[in-house]
């Protein structure tokens, strides 16, 4: 399965952007504040990671309690997961999924990844490898 991350709407404090997975629109997403970091410092905790491409693993977060999507490989980013969240400071780096309703934050969160999970999880079962692109 591939999913796609489109960053929209790149803000002070917070970046917004529109998750499809292969090809379809499933919800948005919220991140912090969008760096380039070739050319400025990584700030821990508020700099979404880099675009690129990245393997997608279900394992089990032991902070949330739950199985959540991780990134893996992702340069100067570790434990990037997708998980529920509402505004910036839910997010130490992590994409949050929901849908973006009100300005600077995404709403109904836990069903967003309540579906998001639902997908990934049939994809796996079906022996899919989980790809995520982020542009």
């Amino acid at each position: 399965m591939n999913i796609t991350l489109t960053r929209i709407a790149k803000q002070a404090n917070y970046t917004i952007g529109r998750l499809c997975l292969d090809g379809e629109y499933l919800c948005d997403t919220l991140e912090p504040k969008y760096r380039n970091l070739k050319k400025e410092k990584k700030v821990p905790g508020r700099t979404a990671i880099p675009a690129g491409t990245y393997r997608v693993l279900i394992t089990k977060s032991y902070r949330f309690r739950r199985w959540l999507p991780l990134l893996m490989d992702v340069p100067q980013f570790q434990g990037i997961r997708i998980h529920a969240g509402n505004y910036p400071e839910d997010t130490q780096g992590c994409i949050l999924v929901g849908w973006n309703r009100k300005r600077g934050m995404v709403v109904n969160s836990r069903s967003a990844l309540q579906q998001l999970m639902l997908h990934l999880t049939a994809a796996q079962e079906r022996d899919e490898a989980l790809w995520i692109t982020i542009e």
